[in-house]
């Protein structure tokens, strides 16, 4: 076997020094607070079922794709799930990519034109920012859910003395959760700012597919933004528990992405498996509430056991499925996670440089299937840890 090179050697080495080595954890039967199947789905035995017996009944026995939707792969239950999936989040298009990074990337990429700017929520997760680094428009970010530096920024490239140099087009980008954090922006002073400056608003909406709204619709539809937003990207291996993503927008913006978006172009399409599955569980998120009632209260038990134990300032401002305590230090957040795995609770500590130095955490995922004896149980224990 040849060597390793000294280089990749050396970077290996720098993360175990900050004890910040990344390995692949071993399965577990601990009580989830780790992951990200908010409802449950990725374990529902009524989801698996009825994706095979949709698959039976349509005469559907192909086990792969046979290549890229634009050669062999684009087999008929796209169309139809596309079509599901536009009509559940009142969209005129919606079109399905293999994964939330493929379709950040592909979006982010080849969107964006040279002439253009993209102004970037500071947070935003790793695969927006890939894809705005492969774009050959400027980029900046803004302090993060800063309704006000945005607005500096957006004056910025439309003040008249730099008419000439001014971006065609201004894209604004944020998440409505966001995936570290659990907080969302205020939608209501975000999209009245970008009617005003006339920008591009993009949301990505993967941890608020299941959890936000009276169908798990997000938190764009719930409050009614829909048409105001450029595009959304809804990613289904979260709340909805299986595999891949769709970008929602007009007919026009699926065409070019059809065209210009490489990762949808230059990749094998999902399986007929695969995409079954993401039928079936809008499906069942579209006439099946309870899971999605489950969540919402435990999510409110939390919060109020947080506060009821005097926990709250530990934990970053949240409403959502995610809730993070900052315990700053890699070796200290570590240490602690690894306690409260070993009296059962599967809580995972996020390390820098996933986070910033001294924004070290124990991230907390909430689900429809945790009981409120166990998030009782689980928070009654990090006063014994922290102070």
């Amino acid at each position: 076997m040849k060597p390793f090179p000294k280089s990749l050697q050396q970077k290996l080495q720098q993360r175990e020094a900050h004890n910040a080595l990344r390995k692949l954890p071993a399965s577990s039967s601990l009580v989830d607070f780790a992951s990200n199947d908010y409802l449950g789905f990725a374990h529902s035995e009524t989801i698996f079922k009825a994706t095979h017996q949709y698959l039976l009944e349509n005469n559907i026995k192909t086990n792969g794709a046979t290549g890229s939707r634009l050669l062999s792969g684009n087999h008929s239950l796209y169309q139809t799930t596309e079509e599901f999936i536009a009509e559940f989040h009142q969209s005129e298009s919606a079109l399905i990519f293999n994964s939330g990074y493929d379709a950040n990337v592909g979006f982010f990429s080849s969107v964006p034109q040279r002439n253009d700017v993209i102004l970037y929520d500071e947070l935003c997760h790793a695969s927006i920012r890939d894809g705005i680094k492969m774009s050959l428009a400027k980029s900046f970010k803004f302090q993060h859910n800063d309704i006000e530096d945005l607005e500096k920024l957006i004056l910025k490239f439309q003040q008249p003395e730099t008419r000439n140099s001014q971006p065609e087009t201004i894209f604004i980008v944020t998440e409505s959760v966001f995936s570290m954090d659990g907080d969302c922006p205020n939608f209501e002073e975000l999209v009245a700012l970008s009617e005003k400056h006339k920008t591009y608003l993009v949301v990505d909406e993967a941890h608020a597919l299941g959890v936000f709204g009276e169908q798990g619709e997000g938190v764009v539809q719930s409050l009614g933004f829909q048409d105001q937003v450029f595009s959304r990207i809804m990613t289904f291996g979260k709340g909805l528990g299986c595999h891949g993503a769709a970008i929602l927008g007009s007919a026009k913006l699926k065409s070019y992405l059809v065209n210009f978006a490489r990762s949808f172009i230059y990749t094998t399409g999902l399986s007929p498996h695969s995409v079954a599955t993401i039928l079936v569980a809008y499906q069942q998120l579209a006439k099946e509430q309870s899971a999605l009632k489950a969540l919402k209260n435990n999510i409110t038990h939390f919060n109020q056991e947080k506060n009821r134990l005097g926990l709250k300032p530990l934990f970053v401002y949240s409403k959502s499925a995610i809730q993070c305590a900052i315990i700053p230090g890699n070796e200290r957040v570590k240490n602690m996670a690894a306690q409260l795995q070993e009296k059962g609770f599967d809580v995972k500590p996020i390390l820098s440089p996933t986070v910033p130095e001294g924004q070290e955490r124990l991230r907390f995922c909430l689900h429809s299937y945790n009981s409120e004896v166990e998030i009782t149980s689980v928070l009654e224990l990090l006063p014994t840890f922290v102070f």
